[in-house]
Parts: structure tokens; sequence; C-alpha cells
């Protein structure tokens, strides 16, 4: 199916394309591919002929963002393609936050220190609860 996908947004002329191997990451996927179009047309016409092949494949994938074609995500079950007008994706740089190694958990216990966080978060909710005095 990735395949499938990189071949289409090829045909496309999909820039900067990027996937990004979610295994060990998150559940939600086995990969993610990420991409630009050069305009908000050319993402929606992408996330359109995208859809078109998935589909013929049996594959039953889910979209949002087609209508206005800043950022379109397709969840093709196993694989999450999301597709940028370029400046969307400098902004939201979701790549960066995927690319990076799978963090391993910790074998040592952490100190969490609840019971001074418990009466910061009870003073600090106190603070924000309070009523304004009122001026004559």
């Amino acid at each position: 199916m990735l395949d499938s996908i990189l071949s289409s947004l090829d045909d496309d002329k999909a820039q900067d394309v990027l996937a990004i191997d979610l295994v060990g990451k998150t559940s939600i996927a086995d990969r993610m591919v990420v991409a630009s179009g050069t305009s908000g047309r050319m993402v929606s016409a992408m996330a359109e002929h995208l859809m078109v092949k998935l589909k013929a494949m049996g594959l039953k994938p889910q979209s949002e963002g087609e209508k206005y074609g800043d950022w379109v995500l397709i969840d093709a079950g196993d694989v999450i393609v999301h597709l940028f007008r370029p400046e969307v994706r400098t902004f939201y740089n979701i790549e960066r936050i995927w690319a990076a190694p799978a963090s391993s958990p910790s074998k040592a216990p952490v100190k969490t220190g609840m019971k001074s966080g418990r009466k910061k978060a009870a003073k600090a909710g106190a603070a924000r609860t309070r009523k304004p005095a009122r001026r004559a």
C-alpha cells in the first residue's frame, strides 16, 4: 500500500515527500507520509486522486480537509497521509514530532512530589475561582 501511495503522489508531482516509520511510536498506524503541493487546489487534487486509488484497492479510507486544501489528512488504515501547502507544513512541522526516535520506557521509578503538587494546584485553583472585588 505504501508503494501505491508514494507512486500516486509522485504522479501528481508532490513535493518533499517523506515516509516516516511509526512502528514502536504509536498504535494508530505503521507509516506516515507527509507531502506538499504548490497550492490548495493541488493539495485537494492529490488527495482526491489518492482516495480514488485507495478505494480501487478495496480500502475504505477516511479523509478531512479537502474543501480548503491547506492540510488534508487521509487515514488509509496502516498508513496516514498528510498533504500540505508548503507554508502550512512549515508552521505545523509534524515530521519533527514523528521522525524522532521512539523513547524507551524508563526502568527507574520517577519521583513526582504529588503532595506538594496537589497543594500548589489547589491554591492555584482557588486563586482562579475567587471573585474580583467590586469597585464602588
